[in-house]
């Protein structure tokens, strides 16, 4: 299936979809008539028209309308919208849940027997292109089914295909990262405006800084380690404040974030 034949639907129309579906459009993955995306409520689709992207308040129009479905509705809900589309669910799908807590096992289960279906976990910065994304494919779905997926997001950042073990991990790395890396950059920010800096110009360099030593990272390869290590020198500023961050157990405290956020991820799993 080539990107240029794909009709591409959306179950569910709120923001992470519309963020996955903005990066195709922009990236021109695929045009904005190919693309139809449906909610119960006129409340979400609006930007989506605004888009040039067809909407619909029928989940079944999408499946009848595409032949690369989005599943992007709340995980509660989405039993009951599997069992609405089934009956639509045809060889010629490839249906991709963004449902969190929901099993691949579970879904193969809700869909007809051979369906090609994969698990996707993106995060939040999808919605301006700088996403990290993993998936795991079900049984039914193949290398082109993956292949096609990870060309198509990876116009909205980085996307990577994983064992399905690792996805409650990722949620704990980088779904829930991203809210440790605000708190880390609103208190790099306050501690400037402490000293005497204003405050939407420390949040500025903060942010930029955050951007900066990521693309280091992803451009160099080098491990964070050796990086921060260049920064230091005997006796400087940079040193003495890691000092700092070290008495307060920054480093533990990060990593019993990570495993906190996971081991939460898979208790709803299991509920």
């Amino acid at each position: 299936m080539e990107a240029a034949e794909l009709r591409v639907g959306f179950v569910g129309a709120g923001r992470m979809a519309a963020g996955l579906a903005r990066g195709l459009l922009r990236a021109g993955k695929v045009s904005a008539s190919s693309v139809l995306a449906s909610a119960p409520s006129d409340k979400n689709l609006d930007a989506w028209r605004e888009s040039g992207c067809r909407t619909t308040h029928c989940n079944l129009e999408v499946l009848q309308e595409s032949t690369l479905v989005f599943l992007a509705t709340k995980p509660h809900v989405l039993p009951g919208v599997l069992q609405e589309i089934r009956p639509a669910v045809g060889p010629h799908h490839v249906v991709v849940s963004l449902a969190a807590g929901v099993s691949l096992q579970m879904l193969q289960r809700l869909l007809p027997a051979g369906t090609k279906v994969l698990r996707l976990m993106p995060n939040l910065p999808c919605v301006v292109q700088e996403g990290a994304m993993v998936f795991a494919r079900g049984s039914g779905a193949g290398d082109e089914e993956a292949a096609l997926l990870k060309n198509l997001l990876s116009s909205c950042g980085l996307c990577e295909e994983v064992p399905e073990s690792y996805i409650n991990i990722h949620t704990g790395l980088s779904g829930s990262g991203v809210a440790y890396v605000y708190l880390f950059a609103e208190a790099l920010a306050e501690g400037a405006v402490k000293m005497g800096m204003p405050g939407g110009l420390a949040s500025r360099i903060a942010a930029q800084t955050l951007l900066g030593a990521a693309k280091m990272m992803l451009e160099t390869g080098e491990h964070p380690a050796k990086l921060r290590g260049d920064i230091c020198t005997p006796g400087g500023t940079t040193i003495h404040a890691l000092h700092q961050l070290e008495k307060g157990a920054l480093r533990a405290t990060v990593m019993n974030a990570v495993e906190a956020a996971t081991n939460r991820a898979s208790d709803m799993a299991k509920d």
